[in-house]
This record gives structure tokens, sequence and C-alpha cells, in this order.
């Protein structure tokens, strides 16, 4: 396998909104896979219910609303979640609407420019603020 090449902050700033919503996508998915499977479980049908609670457009929507009420983002994340929130996608899942498919492509988005530019510490605080709303019935 061929090493990847690093982007620079500045390519990362660059990348449309869908580009990171699609990389946050992946990585957020990942850390609640993993989570998940460290507490223990292993039964497919249930993690795949489990994560679903985490990850859904409704989840992520409901949490990146309590983010902007409790003034979680940063100046710098409220400008990607803009551009996540004000992407024009040219599919929205069924049973979603559209507001809460913008949303939950803005929190996508952020999570995806704060992996790309390595910014772990940060990313940390975005996962357990994110899983602890969740579990705490924080979900719309």
């Amino acid at each position: 396998m061929h090493p990847v090449k690093e982007l620079t902050a500045g390519e990362v700033k660059q990348l449309n909104a869908l580009t990171l919503a699609y990389m946050g996508d992946a990585v957020y998915e990942r850390v609640i896979r993993e989570r998940l499977i460290h507490k223990g479980m292993t039964k497919p049908n249930k993690l795949h219910h489990y994560a679903t609670s985490y990850v859904s457009a409704k989840a992520q929507a409901s949490i990146i609303q309590k983010m902007k009420e409790e003034r979680f983002m940063t100046e710098e994340e409220e400008a990607v979640f803009r551009r996540g929130r004000n992407a024009k996608s040219h599919s929205v899942p069924k049973h979603t609407s559209i507001q809460t498919y913008n949303l939950s492509t803005a929190f996508e988005a952020v999570i995806g420019y704060l992996y790309l530019l390595k910014r772990e510490e940060r990313l940390t605080e975005w996962y357990d603020y994110a899983i602890t709303t969740i579990e705490k019935g924080g979900r719309a």
C-alpha cells in the first residue's frame, strides 16, 4: 500500500463541505463502533442498532443543535458548521427532513475538518460531547 500524502492545513481548509462530511461520517462511525465493542457488545444486530442511535442524522442534528445552544463550537468550527449546513447535496435519505440532514452534514463536516487537521484533543472533546449527549437521552 502506498503512503497517503498528508494534506496541508490550507488544503484542508479549501475542501468543500461535503468532502469534509464524507470524511467525518467515516471517522465518527468508526469511533462509535469501537466504543460499543469496547463496552462488550459483540452481536452484529445489536451493534448496528446501538450504533444507529449515535450516528443517525437525527442524533447528529440534535447533538449539533445542543452544541450551538451551549456555544460549544469555536468560531472556526462555527464557520465549517455553516459551510456544512449550507452545502447542497443532491440526495437526502428517506425519512429525514432536509433541515435534519443539513445539520447532520454540518456535524460530520466539522468532525472531518478536525480529523484532517489532526486536532486530536479537540476531536476527543467532540466525541465525548456527542456520546454523553446521546447517552443522557439528548436525542431529538
